[in-house]
């Protein structure tokens, strides 16, 4: 109930309260909690029971007892105030100014929860993305309203290739800019520095609505931070009529503080000690992309997770994967040998890349090629595995030609340089041209009239004579 005030705090931990007797409290109702030195401080309500509530508190706990505490009620769920006045700003972790600015002010104010989408209000996505970037535009075609996140490990260049694809992301129609919504949660100083100097050098920042939480501030926050990201996205997208990239970094903090307030709620653990309900939550937050029909604008989401240990297998990959149409997937050892991005093309996957390419799309050759592509190039990899038992003599002049072709494909097609933004045409014909390496009769996945149309083989055979 608003405005009503209860001392019944019964338990503090370093993370939650646990109040007796509270009477009409609503899931996710926030609350203000004062201190004995004077303090205030926020928090939200987690559950509700007869008996106790939980109380999530969004920032330190120290000087807080059960005897001096007071707890009020707010009445309201919480909501933040939205505007155009965003674009362009950057928000800590509870949506307040850290760049100096003054709040929004504006009498629009959403529900950070976000509302339910009808099923049936979605519309497919269809329409490509060109990212510049040969391993994902040419192999794993990123979609306007697409959810495709990029599984990385801890020191890999994730940081790197996301700047690249927010500088570089447009589609073919080129109607209106890409807005970003950037997400940075328990990231570091350095890293929060250089998405926003690379925002401010490639010009994305004058689009772009940042929110970070510094891994130094309360982990918390991390749990309301991608829902102010979202709920700012959906503003841009469904009242505005743009098209909004969300860049989620790092998924991975965000389940982290997910398994700390389950631990200190005395939660019966599920897998690796995260909470059984994961599933639902991620869910909670990745379906709020998409493209919903009569609405001109969309919501398309790079979420960005660091593998523990580089284990695809792991409850949060293995969890987003089932949630989201696909993941790009970085390549340790691509890394060590100095190839960026270091796409691992057979691993990753995108799902709706069908629906994104093709003629008046991309081009009408590119479904052929890429399945072509990425036959020749996981025959290469299985003979440079099989070269190591048998040694290169054994192999067949066929089969040498695949192994060049794996070379080749991973330093002239996956290889590019930071600041090499390719158009779609030029990836096919850097495909094209890598084929060409190989026999024609070993093209088993192209029409002949395509490769009478596109292939290189003629030309080689001219150059040669």
């Amino acid at each position: 109930m608003k405005g009503v005030s209860y001392k019944t705090v019964g338990q503090v931990t370093n993370i939650l309260l646990f109040v007796e007797g509270i009477e009409n409290a609503s899931y996710n109702e926030l609350v203000e909690i004062s201190v004995q030195d004077g303090r205030t401080i926020n928090g939200q309500i987690l559950s509700t029971s007869k008996n106790v509530s939980v109380i999530q508190v969004f920032g330190e706990t120290y000087g807080i007892d059960s005897q001096n505490t007071k707890v009020t009620l707010s009445g309201t769920t919480a909501k933040m105030s939205v505007g155009m006045d965003m674009v362009g700003r950057v928000f800590d972790g509870l949506g307040r100014p850290r760049d100096g600015g003054a709040p929004i002010v504006s009498e629009k104010k959403m529900d950070i929860n976000g509302s339910p989408i009808n099923p049936y209000a979605r519309e497919e996505p269809s329409e490509f993305i060109q990212t510049g970037i040969s391993a994902i535009d040419g192999m794993n075609t990123l979609v306007r309203g697409q959810k495709l996140p990029i599984f990385s490990g801890s020191g890999m260049q994730h940081n790197k290739l996301v700047a690249q694809i927010v500088g570089q992301a447009t589609t073919r129609s080129k109607d209106k800019d890409f807005y970003v919504v950037f997400c940075g949660m328990g990231i570091n100083s350095e890293e929060a520095n250089f998405f926003m100097e690379e925002f401010k050098r490639n010009g994305s920042m004058k689009n772009t609505v940042a929110f970070i939480n510094l891994s130094s501030e309360p982990s918390m926050e991390r749990l309301m931070l991608p829902r102010l990201a979202l709920t700012a996205a959906e503003y841009l997208a469904y009242e505005k009529d743009f098209h909004v990239m969300v860049i989620l970094t790092d998924m991975t903090n965000y389940c982290e503080a997910l398994r700390e307030i389950s631990a200190a709620r005395l939660e019966v653990p599920g897998r690796r000690g995260y909470p059984g309900y994961m599933y639902t939550d991620l869910a909670s937050i990745y379906e709020r992309a998409g493209k919903l029909k009569e609405k001109k604008g969309s919501i398309t989401q790079v979420p960005v997770l660091t593998m523990p240990v580089d284990d695809i297998t792991h409850p949060i990959p293995d969890l987003t994967g089932y949630i989201t149409e696909g993941q790009i997937v970085l390549s340790r050892s691509m890394d060590k040998s100095g190839i960026y991005p270091n796409i691992d093309v057979l691993l990753s996957l995108s799902r709706l890349m069908n629906q994104g390419i093709g003629k008046n799309k991309t081009r009408e050759d590119h479904k052929q090629l890429s399945d072509q592509l990425y036959a020749a190039y996981a025959k290469g990899k299985e003979l440079r595995s099989l070269m190591k038992i048998v040694g290169e003599e054994a192999l067949s002049d066929t089969d040498k030609r695949y192994l060049s072709f794996a070379d080749a494909f991973e330093k002239r097609f996956i290889n590019q340089d930071y600041s090499d933004n390719r158009k779609v045409e030029e990836t096919l014909d850097i495909g094209w041209e890598l084929l060409s390496m190989l026999d024609i009769s070993e093209i088993e996945r192209i029409k002949e009239d395509m490769i009478k149309k596109y292939g290189k083989w003629k030309q080689k055979q001219q150059q040669a004579s």
